[in-house]
């Protein structure tokens, strides 16, 4: 799946090989991606970059925040970001996904992340 319009993604996974693979799929389908271990490098990439437009976050991760957390402090002062929250252990109450967001369970094809951040963005 190649998508029309480039758009950068933040991928925020504890896991080193869903990280990769799935950051480097998503640059195979034309986003530019930023990666992050943990809800504290995930900020700082969103401070730094203002061009993210898509986070794409576990939920399930060490640190100061887990990814529901995280995805609601992006939703207070980054508004405009979309949401993609993923679990292989839990799916979240309706009340803690951020406004927006999106839950996406794992095992997740990369194919499946791609279509929900182009559905996201148009």
């Amino acid at each position: 799946m190649t998508i029309q319009t480039p758009a950068t993604v933040l991928v925020v996974e504890d896991e080193a090989f869903l990280l990769f693979a799935i950051a480097d799929e998503l640059r195979e389908a034309g986003y530019d991606v930023l990666e992050a271990s943990n809800a504290d490098q995930a900020i700082s990439l969103l401070e730094a970059h203002r061009d993210i437009g898509i986070l794409f976050t576990d939920i399930d991760m060490p640190g100061s925040m887990d990814g529901l957390r995280l995805s609601a402090a992006v939703r207070d002062r980054w508004p405009p970001v979309k949401i993609i929250v993923t679990s292989g252990k839990q799916q979240p109450a309706r009340d803690a996904m951020p406004s927006g967001g999106v839950f996406l369970p794992k095992p997740y094809a990369a194919a499946a992340v791609a279509a929900t951040i182009q559905g996201l963005l148009d």
